[in-house]
């Protein structure tokens, strides 16, 4: 019996070791292995595996957090609402962890951590959107109502997101690749050994967030009991 609970313990966490496998080889393999030598980029390319793959990571949960939005406007049930606050809060988070990598990278390539780069203000403002929509779910007492708006502010915030950050840009001149007139990476010379690292970069930072998030939807649903329990009590 202790066994067979162990091997269900392993098969319902093998996400999680492969969560750690692969930002583990994120780090390794990012500051570590050879790249191309771009103009201006040289070594500094390897903040591409940090700051774009978290941003990538942030929209992914950005998503999940849209679909759990939809799902508890149709069903009025609480624990949609659970994940969609909490994928939305962890996608906040890599978004931060996202621009300040990318003000790192903008100092050593553009001499400045803020130029005024279009999407950089772009990106700033759709953050602010989102502590925006923390502040005005925080500022509503009754549940049902907090989680009712707070769905239908996720899914309008999303809708003005991502051409905030991914469409007007491109109408613009931007310092950024694939912005402005500029190539994308993939005009230059974005070989194997980046993808290598790039797009397992992706899944480990997209299962981070699932991780702090299932954390945090368990707890949220403790905290929950806890609170109906003494209303009951006091009741």
């Amino acid at each position: 019996m202790h066994l067979n609970k162990q091997n269900l313990s392993m098969r319902s966490s093998w996400w999680k070791i492969l969560t750690i496998a692969l930002l583990a080889y994120t780090l390794t393999a990012g500051l570590l292995l050879d790249v191309p030598r771009l103009p201006i980029l040289n070594e500094t390319i390897r903040a591409l595996h940090f700051h774009v793959t978290m941003w990538f990571g942030m929209i992914i949960m950005l998503v999940v957090a849209v679909v759990y939005s939809v799902k508890y406007l149709r069903s009025n049930d609480l624990k949609h609402d659970d994940l969609a606050i909490e994928f939305t809060n962890a996608a906040i988070l890599f978004g931060v962890l996202g621009i300040v990598t990318g003000m790192l990278w903008a100092k050593f390539t553009w001499g400045d951590y803020w130029s005024g780069d279009p999407k950089q203000n772009a990106s700033a403002i759709g953050l602010l959107m989102y502590f925006a929509y923390l502040v005005l779910r925080n500022s509503l007492t009754d549940v049902h109502q907090r989680a009712r708006i707070g769905a239908v502010y996720s899914i309008f915030a999303f809708a003005a997101f991502i051409p905030l950050i991914f469409v007007l840009p491109r109408l613009t001149d931007s310092l950024h690749p694939g912005n402005g007139g500029n190539p994308g990476f993939n005009a230059y010379d974005l070989d194997s050994k980046l993808r290598l690292v790039f797009y397992p970069a992706i899944i480990g930072w997209a299962l981070l967030g699932t991780w702090i998030s299932s954390v945090r939807v368990r707890l949220r649903r403790v905290e929950r009991k806890i609170e109906d329990r003494l209303i009951n009590q006091v009741s």
